[in-house]
């Protein structure tokens, strides 16, 4: 419900992802109450980590000051810049974009986690930049190709490539952002630090035109494919030299999620059906051995026998992302198991024991996670069943009451008797605030939501030839959005320029061989374009984002999209 609506008259009819709903003013109120209690809640937190924290990592809001954890790069404001705009401040989101381009250095001695420093760096950056048009801030010619936060997010994902130079593609856990693999790094990664880096890296790839980031991200993905088990399962932890996996546990949580999370939402932005597949084929494997009365539990990758009869918070990303492939009765059913422990703790402790039915040694933490409410809000805008909605208000209410401090929110050390622990992760005002405030409003132009004439969409590229933000955004697995607009629009446009190219080449070597006497030959006959009897075209397996049609080289190459 966006600020036109709260301003609304006594009844409002409108249209939200084919769904028709009667709002009425108290309605209307309630829920832009809400949303302003999510705004406030952003900036405590916001405004303690600037004032007690910044420029560290993160804020410790118990004594009020701050550390460094995943680098030494600002973290938590790189984290927290897209929520800026989110929340509607362009304002501070210039600012901020402003200030990180003069204090923020990747050439620094410090090791830092190639998986975090992908997902929280390079996608915060990425995001801020192909949302600095709807900011208001001044932009280069040939936006979203190039500016200054692309740069910025080019830079420290150069400093990650080392990490990926092995003998099978698949890169190690750590990097020193100046001297790259320490000679004594372990070869034993996660299997989502290998497979967690497509969206990213294509991003970057198809935005600059060089395609060494999406090579290496998809060498690694191919390698990862190569090492499951012969009943289709991936282990948890996987020596990345001898391709021996080291921890195999096969699940959907802690250590494994956002490589199946980065499959299906590479395969939507990409349009690449190989993704597709992986993940196709993984899911049968996932279903059959690891899924049991809509909770999915922990087996071992070769045998199938359970190792681990627990449900992890981490797992809560997997009905949305269940949603995306439109498999809405099973996300229903496991999402209401999900939240049946949320609604037990007030939050979802780390680890709980499913025969038990209760929380698990040393693991009844909650760090303010957002995976539960990033399904709530996918199964919202797929349903409109109002359950969802009851989801966020008691995740609001929880948070407030369990971890707000008067210095910012606290993790919750234990759910049992609401101990708090000394950290604000940069992920609660990157991912919960942020997929908490899109829960309630249906009508965000993330969702593609607006009307004609209020910047809905803009354009970009060269010559402002390209729609962008038109809806259909993908969010990393930390919640910054990418617009496959963007990426198509930049490739394109480098395409085009290789194809003219190439053209021309052509032409110039056929003019000259056309003045050289040459024997004539016959060649076979063109295939047809027509369909055989009873044969029917079929359909691409993704349909979403569409790419539009363009008229260059319709004509034996003599007409193209630009004034050429």
């Amino acid at each position: 419900i966006n600020s036109s609506i709260c301003s609304a008259g006594k009844y409002l009819k409108i249209n939200i992802n084919k769904f028709m709903y009667l709002i009425n003013t108290s309605d209307t109120g309630f829920k832009c109450s809400l949303m302003n209690r999510i705004k406030s809640m952003f900036y405590h937190a916001y405004n303690s980590y600037l004032d007690n924290a910044f420029p560290y990592d993160e804020l410790r809001p118990l004594t009020c000051d701050g550390q460094d954890t995943w680098g030494s790069f600002s973290l938590t404001l790189i984290d927290a810049l897209d929520t800026l705009l989110v929340l509607g401040n362009r304002t501070e989101f210039e600012r901020v974009a402003s200030l990180l381009q003069d204090t923020v250095d990747f050439d620094i001695d410090v090791n830092a986690s190639v998986f975090e420093t992908n997902i929280r760096v390079v996608g915060g950056l990425l995001s801020a930049h192909l949302l600095a048009g709807r900011a208001g801030m001044e932009l280069e010619s040939g936006w979203p190709c190039s500016g200054p936060l692309l740069r910025m997010a080019e830079d420290a994902a150069r400093k990650l490539l080392p990490a990926f130079q092995t003998p099978t593609g698949m890169p190690y856990g750590t990097v020193n952002l100046l001297h790259g693999v320490s000679p004594t790094e372990t070869p034993v990664t996660c299997t989502a630090g290998v497979g967690t880096f497509i969206l990213e890296f294509a991003t970057l790839s198809r935005l600059t035109g060089d395609a060494t980031f999406e090579n290496v991200a998809r060498r690694a993905l191919r390698a990862l494919w190569k090492t499951r088990s012969d009943i289709g399962l991936v282990g948890n932890h996987i020596d990345i030299v001898s391709k021996k996996w080291v921890a195999q546990d096969a699940g959907i949580g802690a250590g494994v999620d956002s490589y199946f999370e980065y499959l299906v939402k590479g395969a939507i932005m990409l349009q690449d059906e190989e993704l597709l597949n992986m993940f196709l084929e993984y899911d049968r494997a996932i279903q059959n051995y690891t899924r049991f009365d809509d909770w999915y539990l922990w087996v071992h990758m070769h045998k199938g026998t359970v190792s681990m009869p627990v449900f992890q918070s981490l797992e809560a990303f997997w009905p949305g992302l269940q949603s995306l492939l439109g498999n809405l009765d099973s996300a229903v059913r496991t999402f209401q198991n999900y939240y049946s422990v949320w609604r037990q703790f007030g939050g979802l402790p780390e680890f709980y024991s499913i025969p038990q039915g209760y929380t698990v040694d040393k693991r009844e933490g909650y760090p303010l996670r957002p995976e539960l409410i990033e399904s709530a809000m996918y199964l919202f805008r797929a349903t409109g069943d109002h359950t969802y909605l009851q989801l966020g208000l008691d995740a609001l209410e929880s948070i407030e009451r369990i971890a707000k401090t008067p210095c910012g929110y606290a993790s919750v050390k234990d759910l049992r008797d609401h101990q708090l622990d000394n950290r604000m992760e940069s992920f609660f005002l990157a991912e919960t605030i942020k997929y908490l405030y899109l829960l309630f409003d249906p009508t965000h132009f993330l969702h593609g939501g607006g009307t004609e004439g209020d910047g809905s969409w803009e354009e970009g590229g060269e010559g402002g030839q390209c729609v962008l933000g038109a809806g259909g955004f993908i969010f990393n697995t930390e919640a910054h959005p990418l617009d496959p607009a963007a990426l198509y629009c930049c490739s394109r446009h480098t395409q085009d320029r290789r194809e003219l190219r190439d053209i021309l080449i052509n032409l110039s070597q056929h003019d000259r061989q056309s003045k050289q006497p040459t024997k004539e030959t016959e060649g076979p006959a063109p295939e047809s374009i027509a369909l055989k009897p009873g044969e029917k075209k079929t359909p691409p397996l993704l349909s979403c984002p569409v790419q539009p049609f363009s008229a260059r080289l319709s004509i034996l190459g003599q007409v193209f999209s630009d004034n050429t």
